[in-house]
């Protein structure tokens, strides 16, 4: 039983992202004893804005063929349709989430091969679903620990913050590389999505760049239609022919528990500068790409079911369904069995994208052809 409990201890550290899921399980006191730096933050030497010139500072990028994680299909797919012309293809920017659950540092340091083995697992099973539409670029960054989600320390927010720079370097470049003519997505799961919104806010919300957003996927983290939407510069993708606007989503199987990620939430201030608390969270359907509506399992085209070593998937048809309930939180029903991974309350947050990899290639498509037809 000792050895389980071990195990299952260190599934966790690997696998949850958000903070308010530890401190649920483990206690404030023990959470941070396990997870959170005991050091001071040490600010970064800020990268130069040509750092991401050098390709090795990208997990995937169009000249990135040989090991490209986000190029990556499940065995057995075949893809169907055609894709777009090469001169109609998006640029899609790709935001990894938390790999990096070390308390000897507030930010994890570039070239640290268990925290890109892990994050290239994440890519797999995420940023494929964006292959066909067009090219991904995946920049590494110097994500917070996961331990910066589990503290209030000011150092918490210091490393994200400082993550954050590096996201907007690498979006910076990306920009300036991508032709301006170009359609561009914008992708990213937790740690990931949460810089996301940020770099809704700061670098696209009122600017031209705007028009030139097919979709933004923020998956995984909470944004509250009333007090960060109108921020992001973005509508609401409220029909799965809808483009120019965002989606999100969180997923829990059913009876779900998600009353300290809610306790938590409502603590939070909003883009606007008003409280989030009582505020509906953005629940995308990804199976037929609406928003607070119902999808019996049989829409779904496909789940991606890994293998016990993490190294490959399996897609199965029909496998859960998907319901927004009254708050804003994803339902699939039964808890479906993908693995040791699922995380308390039924909470399918490293599935986000894997419960409906195919539906969610499908919608990125029909996004696609509804920009390109506009």
């Amino acid at each position: 039983m000792v050895r389980k409990f071990l195990y299952f201890v260190a599934v966790m550290i690997v696998l949850v992202i958000a903070g308010a899921f530890i401190l649920n399980v483990y206690g404030e006191e023990l959470a941070e004893v396990v997870f959170v730096p005991d050091t001071e933050f040490q600010a970064q030497e800020v990268l130069e804005d040509s750092i991401y010139a050098d390709v090795s500072m990208w997990y995937a990028r169009p000249e990135i063929k040989k090991g490209n994680p986000a190029l990556w299909l499940p065995q057995g797919y075949e893809p169907t349709g055609s894709a777009p012309r090469d001169d109609e293809r998006a640029a899609i920017f790709f935001v990894h989430p938390t790999s990096f659950i070390d308390k000897s540092k507030w930010n994890a340091p570039l070239g640290h091969k268990e925290t890109e083995d892990r994050t290239k697992i994440f890519l797999r099973g995420q940023a494929s679903a964006f292959n066909k539409a067009g090219d991904v670029w995946a920049p590494r960054y110097r994500q917070a620990t996961l331990g910066a989600f589990l503290t209030e320390k000011k150092e918490g927010e210091q490393a994200l913050d400082a993550a954050y720079q590096d996201v907007l370097i690498a979006f910076d470049y990306f920009i300036r590389e991508v032709p301006d003519d170009r359609p561009i997505i914008l992708a990213g799961h937790s740690q990931g999505s949460l810089h996301l919104t940020n770099l809704l806010k700061d670098r696209v919300a009122g600017t031209p760049l705007a028009n030139r957003i097919v979709a933004a996927y923020v998956v995984g983290w909470p944004v509250s239609v009333e007090a960060d939407v109108p921020a992001l510069g973005l509508d609401v993708c409220e029909a799965a022919d809808q483009s120019n606007c965002l989606l999100s989503w969180e997923s829990f199987a059913e009876p779900a528990d998600y009353g300290r990620i809610i306790e938590v939430y409502d603590t939070t201030i909003g883009f606007n500068g008003e409280p989030r608390k009582d505020t509906q969270l953005l629940c995308s359907n990804p199976i037929n790409g609406n928003i607070n509506s119902e999808s019996a399992a049989e829409l779904n085209l496909g789940t991606l079911v890994p293998n016990d070593e993490l190294s490959d998937a399996t897609l199965v048809e029909g496998a859960v369904p998907a319901r927004c309930d009254d708050r804003g939180f994803l339902l699939i029903g039964d808890p479906p069995d993908l693995g040791p991974y699922t995380l308390p309350g039924n909470n399918y947050h490293v599935y986000d994208y894997s419960l409906f990899w195919r539906n969610v290639r499908e919608d990125v498509m029909k996004r696609m052809t509804a920009f390109l037809s506009r």
